[in-house]
């Protein structure tokens, strides 16, 4: 009788624990060998091992202990579980409760137009086309300025200064003197006058060519008398950019006496990286910010993309005109520009946040309900500002996590904590301390601590904790992030508390548990 009482307890233990295997192996929550290492005997007892499949679900296996290249271990398979758990068909299977601790949230893939914009800094510049520079076309003297300092605003036909040249006095002299030579010989033969009206016809081109305007020519035929000085104009109404002239200076002909521009219409040039170039067109619409103005966004045009890139900064300069009311743009003042760009046709797109990338692929994960979530490798096409495109990978309709979704891939690394893992209400294994020291760097780990500080704002923790067996640390203290902000809603500095965290990224350690 004890006899069989004794073979029927060995078979039911037998059973149990071919079924916990079962369910580690399945769920990924047992702890992985590392290479080389021997298999501890209590993650399959009695199964052989076949070989390890990639944990995100793609077809590929291996024959000893190894990583993807984000750093995840390949899950064991073993005899009989090879139909359950084929590649290409993982599945994350995570308890309602823990779903709630990490704040999971999804979307379902749509079908949108992308609408974005190509970003860049550039600096104000004057309208090349509205500049004007003085410089007398003789040799002479500044005898008086109107217009003596820089900056200054000038009308058009204002005085900006007054010269005296004997050069300028000579062909006064000349073109009256054939003026009058023409008056006198009205009565005289063809050719005579014909010869007096071209020396007078010459001497006034040389004034004109001169830049004597033909109100000071008209003065000279009619009065017969020579001036002194000759007053130069602005051709523009504008601000001076450059004034070189000083009362009393000698200048020699071409000499660039003032500079003046128009600034009612202004350039931006922006340095458009090299690799969103193909998306700036002719005649798209900017917006312009100035760190001056934060309250104003100014909307100008781009007409020419230049030919030519700055090998130091592999950017190409992009010409925007704006309009410069009030002529609150200075030329020198940096400007973020802003050129908007639509994609025409409407594209299956996913938000931002729901990609996982290693590097060398993407990755994001589907919710099937019920606490099930599928890894599925997606190739990206274009991205706006929230969203990006996928050009294969996910459908329409499909919900894909958006939040914590780094959170759910390190939960399926928990091969230490198998009790995140399976349907509510199951009684997960214990982890074999051998599971435990062997537990992958992203699994989940425990510790109890003292808070000593609280952030709220940037949602973090400071804790004196003890020893943490799992990842071989001493007492310390250290800061925290929260996986959600309602963890820290009832923490108060001083607290004595138990906690479960992970480690998100290379260095960031977020708590998903906290318990008084």
């Amino acid at each position: 009788m004890r006899q069989g009482v004794a073979i029927a307890l060995g078979v039911i233990i037998a059973a149990l624990a071919a079924g916990a295997g079962y369910r580690l192996g399945q769920h990924g929550s047992a702890a992985q060998p590392q290479a080389g290492s021997a298999l501890p005997a209590a993650q399959a007892p009695g199964k052989k091992l076949l070989y390890y499949r990639n944990p995100m679900g793609l077809p590929d296996t291996s024959p000893t202990p190894k990583k993807d290249p984000m750093g995840m271990d390949y899950i064991a398979v073993y005899e009989g579980e090879q139909d359950d758990a084929p590649a290409g068909a993982s599945q994350i299977r995570i308890s309602t409760e823990k779903i709630q601790k990490l704040g999971v949230r999804t979307e379902a893939a749509q079908f949108r137009t992308l609408d974005r914009s190509v970003r860049a800094a550039g600096r104000i510049e004057p309208d090349e086309r509205r500049l004007f520079t003085i410089a007398p076309k003789f040799e002479g003297y500044v005898e008086r300025l109107h217009v003596n300092v820089s900056g200054q605003v000038v009308a058009k036909g204002q005085a900006l200064f007054e010269v005296y040249s004997p050069e300028l006095v000579s062909a006064q002299r000349e073109y009256a003197i054939a003026a009058q030579g023409v008056d006198a010989l009205k009565g005289a033969g063809g050719e005579t006058q014909a010869g007096m009206k071209q020396l007078a016809d010459s001497s006034l081109q040389r004034l004109r060519n001169w830049d004597i305007s033909d109100e000071q020519i008209k003065a000279l035929a009619s009065s017969g008398a020579t001036q002194r000085t000759l007053t130069f104009r602005s051709p523009v109404a504008g601000i001076v950019m450059e004034k070189k002239a000083v009362q009393g200076m000698r200048f020699m002909p071409g000499e660039m006496l003032y500079q003046i521009a128009d600034l009612s219409g202004v350039w931006v040039l922006a340095d458009i990286f090299e690799q969103d170039l193909g998306l700036i067109k002719v005649g798209a619409k900017a917006k312009v910010s100035i760190n001056a103005y934060r309250d104003k966004v100014l909307v100008g045009t781009v007409t020419y993309v230049y030919p030519t890139l700055k090998a130091e900064t592999r950017t190409v300069p992009v010409r925007v005109e704006l309009a410069n009311p009030g002529l609150l743009l200075k030329p020198g003042m940096f400007a973020q520009v802003e050129v908007g760009v639509s994609e025409k046709a409407k594209v299956v797109t996913v938000p931002l946040s729901a990609v996982i990338d290693s590097g060398t692929r993407q990755i994001v994960l589907l919710s099937q309900g019920e606490g099930r979530f599928t890894p599925r490798e997606v190739k990206l096409g274009s991205r706006s500002d929230n969203y990006v495109e996928v050009l294969d990978g996910v459908k329409e309709g499909e919900q894909v996590v958006v939040a914590a979704n780094f959170l759910i891939d390190a939960e399926s690394n928990l091969k230490a904590a198998a009790e995140g893992f399976g349907d509510a209400g199951k009684t997960a294994t214990q982890p074999t301390p051998a599971a435990i020291a062997s537990a992958p760097k992203a699994a989940g780990h425990k510790a109890e601590g003292t808070v000593d500080s609280i952030d709220l704002k940037d949602g973090t923790v400071t804790l004196s904790h003890g020893p943490v067996a799992s990842l071989k640390w001493p007492a310390m203290t250290m800061e925290f992030k929260t996986a959600n902000a309602s963890l820290l809603k009832d923490l108060k500095p001083g607290a004595r508390v138990a906690i479960e965290f992970v480690e998100r990224q290379p260095g960031e350690w977020v708590i998903t548990s906290v318990k008084k």
